[in-house]
């Protein structure tokens, strides 16, 4: 496939496995995607895409709306395939002084090949690598209240949210928005138990939907 337009791109292949994707007809090339959207990354899972290299760093140093946006709708992709069970290699550049609590925050995600601005930072990625599995921050909707299961944390932290309120604010934080769009009062309880990252003026939702069990489900 060639390069094209639009805009979002990943390198893509049919497996997991890195000495497998060198195999014959296991590439997929650069694929665009005109938008990240959960429907866009399961268009991506139902064509066989198993791996993906994005082709920029998720740089949560720059400034500027349009920076911060970028970096923001970067890591909903990162989110989005790590729910589908799809290998992502990314770069991830977090602020500097943040120190371990700012890429735990994050550890909920495919782990990064880089990562920069962390003190010790292999020793970071290699926690990361060897801590990390499916369904580590997950939320799920039920019959009127809405259930997220936090593990980053070394122990299980569950949240239940039971006001209308709560999953309209995750609606809107789901992909990112402006946090004066978000009611205060919510957006401080999601604060308060580390569930939302602020990006500049952005606040975005940290879990992912339960997509693909790591086991069964009771075990979750």
């Amino acid at each position: 496939m060639t390069q094209t337009a639009e805009k979002f791109s990943v390198t893509a292949w049919r497996d997991h496995d890195e000495e497998a994707c060198a195999l014959p007809g296991m590439a997929l090339g650069t694929i665009g995607l005109p938008e990240v959207t959960g429907e866009a990354c399961d268009r991506l899972w139902r064509s066989g895409v198993r791996r993906v290299a994005l082709e920029e760093p998720v740089d949560l140093t720059a400034t500027g709306a349009a920076a911060e946006r970028r970096a923001v709708d970067l890591l909903c992709l990162v989110r989005e395939l790590t729910a589908r069970a799809v290998h992502v290699d990314w770069d991830l550049r977090l602020p500097a002084g943040g120190g371990a609590h700012q890429w735990k925050l994050l550890s909920h995600l495919q782990p990064p090949r880089v990562v920069d601005n962390v003190t010790d930072a292999d020793a970071a990625l290699y926690a990361w690598r060897t801590n990390h599995y499916l369904c580590k921050l997950v939320w799920r909707q039920g019959p009127g209240f809405m259930q997220i299961r936090d593990r980053r944390w070394g122990e299980l932290r569950r949240f239940t949210a039971d006001g209308p309120e709560y999953r309209a604010a995750v609606a809107a934080l789901d992909f990112g928005v402006d946090h004066r769009e978000v009611p205060s009062a919510v957006l401080a309880e999601f604060t308060e138990e580390l569930l939302v990252l602020r990006v500049g003026d952005l606040a975005w939702w940290l879990p992912y939907r339960v997509n693909r069990w790591l086991r069964e489900a009771m075990a979750i």
